[in-house]
């Protein structure tokens, strides 16, 4: 399967751990709203409950602009509830706000393209996914690094805002920001500030 950046995201659906609970959760269950949702290698690695503790600490800043936020790792859901139920201290993610969703058939990785055959797990992919199941971003890391939530927040507010705007927004591009008309080739005048 191939995907590709403002085509529609593929379907997925599995067993997540929300709340300490399984449940089930489908793409559809985000109808309306933006949606971060995230690749990581393994369970109780180094790198991964560094950027799945810190995108859960935050998740309340991406509420506020209507943005939901899912982990997924090739893990069982079993696993992922030992990992929660672990205490950071010890290794473990502790209490999480947002679902760690399991995809142990490997489905769902290699309909994103993260899928690493030769190892069994996935690279570090992130997608952002609009209120219309449409891609937006993507990005993919190699296993050492971990990703940005700042920037990962700043991308979809910029996404939000060319969304209702019709504007484009320039590198680094940050709310308050100036942003550029899509006129500003016949009108130089068009680059404006906005609130």
């Amino acid at each position: 399967l191939h995907i590709s950046v403002s085509k529609p995201a593929p379907y997925w659906e599995g067993t997540a751990v929300i709340n300490g609970e399984f449940k089930e959760l489908k793409l559809t269950d985000y109808k309306g709203k933006y949606l971060v949702f995230f690749f990581y290698p393994l369970d109780f690695t180094f790198v991964c409950p560094t950027e799945i503790i810190a995108f859960s600490d935050r998740i309340e800043e991406f509420r506020a602009i209507n943005t939901e936020v899912v982990a997924c790792s090739v893990d069982s859901k079993f696993t992922h509830l030992a990992w929660i139920n672990t205490p950071r201290k010890q290794g473990g993610l502790g209490p999480m706000k947002i679902p760690l969703l399991s995809d142990l058939t490997h489905q769902i990785s290699k309909d994103y393209g993260v899928y690493l055959e030769d190892q069994g797990h996935t690279l570090r992919g992130l997608f952002i996914i609009d209120n219309k199941r449409i891609l937006r971003q993507i990005t993919m890391n190699d296993l050492p690094v971990g990703r940005s939530v700042d920037e990962t927040l700043r991308l979809v507010q910029a996404f939000q805002y060319t969304d209702k705007h019709g504007e484009v927004c320039p590198a680094g591009w940050k709310p308050g920001s100036e942003t550029v008309s899509c006129y500003l080739y016949l009108n130089p005048s068009t680059i404006r500030k906005h609130p």
